[in-house]
């Protein structure tokens, strides 16, 4: 019996999943912590940030040493990327990291290995019959698009456009449009290189879809087992994403399947899914999206194990 752990540090999100080679899945965990507070505006982590990281990860490594993990892989995606003090990041995760395994430090990966994985994990329990797969992977810096032989990484995410754009809370409508623009421009680049029109089923993974899946089924609390897997029509989700828009982040909260954390910018991530939704409906003829609880951390795993 073996047990490897994946660790996933985003924009927003820190993440934990510990898997056992014979039995499986052990846990799985996320933190908000928005690692990346202000990257974009200054190009770099603010101490606090770092800080939030720090406890978070530590926290996760306790977890480690209870479950007996032997290996680790910590992947750090848009924010890392983007932030020019990462080295003090690095350290920070060598310290923690090496009590489970010498020399383990979190890597910075590139948007295309990000969606690779995130296709690997997040397709893993769906028929392949319903394929060709269009995967998208929505976090708080970047969105990540993959198909089979096809991926590319684009800088826009729920914390970046509320930060860039989104700033009033509600967002106003000219905010709204601005953002329009920036994804309706950023799905173009994408659709150069990923064939969205030869798809035949777009799956969603990652904290916005997978709130939004709560709140369409209308879930008393965030349960995973009923988002996993669950298939969002489109008209439902478009009820959803203008209501999150038009609420203020406090009113977001009082929903308890809204993460806390996330109340403050998933009307941008809100706003993704709506230009997403016109996409894939009009190049494919897309009338719903099937949400992913298996994300990057179960392709990590795969390949751990």
């Amino acid at each position: 019996m073996t047990r490897v752990a994946a660790v996933d540090c985003g924009t927003n999100s820190i993440r934990l999943l510990i898997h056992d080679t014979e039995a499986g899945e052990v846990c799985r965990r996320n933190t908000i912590v928005r690692l990346g507070q202000g990257v974009d505006e200054t190009g770099k982590f603010a101490p606090d940030a770092i800080e939030r990281t720090r406890v978070a990860l530590a926290d996760y490594v306790d977890e480690m040493q209870r479950e007996n993990v032997t290996r680790v892989r910590m992947v750090a995606t848009s924010a890392t990327r983007d932030a020019s003090n990462r080295e003090d990041f690095f350290a920070m995760t060598r310290d923690a990291l090496g009590q489970i395994q010498p020399g383990a430090v979190a890597e910075v990966i590139t948007g295309e290995e990000e969606a690779a994985l995130s296709f690997a994990g997040a397709t893993a329990d769906i028929d392949p019959a319903r394929g060709p797969f269009c995967v998208i992977d929505l976090g708080g810096g970047s969105t990540e698009f993959v198909m089979e032989g096809h991926a590319v990484s684009t800088q826009m995410g729920c914390v970046r456009i509320t930060e860039r754009i989104m700033r009033t809370d509600p967002p106003t409508a000219e905010e709204t449009l601005e953002a329009r623009k920036l994804i309706d421009a950023n799905v173009t680049t994408a659709s150069a290189t990923v064939p969205f029109a030869t798809a035949q089923t777009f799956v969603g993974c990652a904290g916005t879809f997978t709130t939004l899946s709560a709140l369409a089924q209308g879930l008393d609390s965030y349960g995973p087992e009923r988002i996993h897997m669950s298939e969002i029509p489109f008209e439902r989700l478009r009820e959803l994403t203008a209501d999150l828009r038009a609420k203020t982040a406090e009113q977001r909260r009082e929903n308890p399947v809204v993460h806390p954390g996330r109340a403050d910018v998933i009307g941008s991530g809100s706003t993704v899914v709506e230009q997403l939704m016109d996409a894939f409906e009009r190049e494919a003829g897309a009338t719903s999206f099937i949400i992913s609880e298996k994300d990057i951390l179960d392709g990590i795993v795969a390949g751990l194990a």
